[in-house]
């Protein structure tokens, strides 16, 4: 099969390889479509940390957010899944430590990422092999689109739940990517007060399509009471920011992930009494934005600029975009094509 092999810094491209074989209680997946995100365009570049501390290396095979439809399964392996329309969990925990006894498995410290971490092979590819028990069915109303929007958007609704978000919450989202958009629909969709904080020009007006109460830039954002606060830039500085927002008893959810170290002042989240939580996953909350773009109460479609071939997936890293683009800031690949 044909599948995007990464060789190393700035080197990549597709490749025949020998197409996946499901072990006990693995099925194959025919992918129908993947998203390319920053963690993707890390690996590429050479920068990931995983990387640097040994767990992932060259050469290897990126994807983590993706849909598609189930083609052979493994011994142990219901029927029924043969044929399903399909996304996963990225997180594959060993199942047998104590974090995934308590439904950690997304912080399992002996856990494989697909397509990231572990050298479990991605979805950049024709077929990507994978648990039956990371899989969660796609309804008809939930396009193929929609289906390999369902990892990012777990990240970004984890958030919003985390925060406890009603109609009666005010909330800031800082980054207007992918994420910090999908955040602030979901927060649109609990009835919230939401405003985007970002900095590019792009960003900011995808942002102001969802019809948020407002769209700042970071030295222009008002001093609110906001009751969350979703720190999904990574920018530095950023932090610090989300902590000068927040309302006393209120919550930043971090998301986005700094190039360096970054400070806060702690004397501030201890006399506001203020609780700030790190997210690195989606996974407890796969299901419900299944829900929410089932019932189309957050469409994540206008968030994907593009579609492309497998074979133009490398020129996407190395930050090539479509001239017939649209304005979203994510595009996906048809390994299909």
């Amino acid at each position: 099969m044909r599948a995007l092999v990464l060789t190393g810094p700035e080197a990549a491209a597709v490749h025949d390889v020998e197409p996946p074989t499901p072990s006990v209680g693995q099925v194959i997946v025919d992918v129908h479509r993947v998203g390319l995100c920053g963690t993707d365009i890390a690996f590429f570049r050479g920068t990931m940390p995983y990387l640097a501390d040994g767990r992932a290396r060259y050469p290897l095979r990126i994807g983590h957010e993706w849909a598609g439809t189930v083609a052979a399964l493994g011994p142990q392996v219901p029927p029924a899944w043969l044929g399903a329309r399909v996304t996963g969990d990225t997180m594959l925990g060993c199942g047998s430590c104590e974090r995934c006894a308590r439904g950690l498995q997304h912080a399992c410290a002996r856990r494989f990422e697909v397509g990231v971490l572990g050298g479990w092979d991605g979805a950049v590819a024709e077929q990507v092999a994978v648990p039956v028990t990371s899989l969660f069915l796609l309804p008809d109303a939930v396009t193929d689109t929609a289906g390999a929007m369902v990892e990012p958007g777990a990240n970004a609704a984890r958030a919003i739940l985390a925060g406890r978000v009603t109609a009666e919450s005010r909330v800031a989202v800082i980054g207007a990517g992918t994420i910090g958009l999908l955040a602030a629909a979901f927060a649109l969709a609990a009835g919230a007060e939401v405003h985007v904080i970002g900095r590019g020009a792009a960003g900011l007006a995808n942002a102001r399509a969802l019809g948020p109460a407002g769209v700042w830039r970071p030295q222009n954002a008002p001093r609110l009471d906001y009751q969350l606060v979703v720190e999904a830039s990574g920018g530095l500085g950023m932090p610090q920011l989300a902590v000068d927002l927040v309302e006393p008893g209120g919550v930043i959810v971090c998301i986005g992930i700094a190039a360096a170290a970054t400070e806060v002042d702690t004397r501030v989240l201890v006399s506001s009494d203020v609780t700030v939580t790190g997210h690195l996953s989606g996974s407890p909350a796969m299901a419900a934005t299944i829900e929410s773009y089932a019932s189309g109460s957050v469409d994540p479609e206008p968030l994907v600029a593009a579609t492309v071939s497998m074979d133009r997936a490398a020129a996407v890293l190395a930050g090539w975009r479509p001239g017939d683009a649209g304005p979203g800031p994510k595009l996906h690949v048809d390994p299909r094509r």
